[in-house]
């Protein structure tokens, strides 16, 4: 099993100060205008002294911060990468026990939750994380992160069908459209099409083919924004390193 990860002493990992509120939503606590609410009402001490004003300021390594006498914990922000096989959902539990990407990961990790989906059937580059605006970064529409995925499909599929894919169709009142289509190979039985797309709706890449009348006999992600699956291991995990998180959150 890989270690848990260090925190890196460039600071992308290392959370210094943060304004309280912030802190109290990170711990779980509320949310941030719950947490403006609970600091302007005198219910959070910090290092022993009830504070009051919204701009204060805390070191989560150094300050003790308590809310109604509990003490209020910082939760490290981590950023997994994981290879998921097909045959996982993509939740951490599910009530009728079938498997899910939670079981591949340290029981301690219980808290990251998947960013975005990866259909059961589907395979590939999955993140996870406990990190709010990690997440709605990569999975709103607006911020345009590209998806890349490699897709064997049953059947020969000509360059005139791929351009469709590009032009986009309308299905069940949704727009469905690639951004960029390539064909990797070609036959009589098989056509394997590097599919890259802008959003991702649900079952997005299968949906498009079988408009067409073709069926994806495998599909799996191998690159999200810059990010590519690379040699991680069917069924394995790692860490983001710092870089990576910084390219899909250029902010941090």
């Amino acid at each position: 099993m890989q270690p848990l990860p260090e925190f890196d002493p460039e600071g992308l990992l290392i959370i210094l100060n943060l304004r309280l509120q912030k802190f109290l939503a990170e711990a779980g606590v509320s949310s941030r205008r719950g947490g403006e609410e609970l600091i302007q009402q005198g219910h959070v001490q910090v290092n022993g002294k009830v504070v009051r004003e919204l701009g204060t300021k805390v070191d989560p390594d150094k300050d003790l911060v308590f809310v109604d006498g509990r003490q209020a914990k910082h939760r490290r922000k981590l950023y997994i990468a994981i290879n998921k096989p097909a045959g996982y959902l993509c939740t951490r539990h599910d009530p009728q026990q079938r498997r899910c990407v939670g079981d591949l990961l340290p029981a301690e990790w219980s808290v990251l939750y998947p960013v975005g989906r990866l259909d059961n059937d589907s395979d590939g580059l999955l993140f996870l994380t406990n990190d709010g605006d990690f997440c709605l970064r990569l999975t709103h529409p607006r911020y345009g992160i590209h998806k890349k995925y490699i897709t064997a499909v049953v059947g020969k599929v000509e360059d005139t069908i791929l351009k469709k894919l590009t032009h986009g169709i309308e299905l069940e009142g949704e727009l469905l459209k690639a951004t960029r289509v390539r064909c990797l190979s070609r036959n009589n039985s098989h056509t394997v099409v590097e599919v890259e797309l802008a959003e991702g709706k649900n079952r997005e890449v299968r949906r498009l083919f079988s408009a067409f009348g073709f069926e994806v006999e495998r599909l799996q992600r191998v690159q999200i924004g810059p990010v590519k699956l690379g040699e991680l291991p069917l069924g394995k995990w790692r860490t983001l390193t710092p870089p990576e998180i910084k390219s899909l959150m250029p902010q941090i």
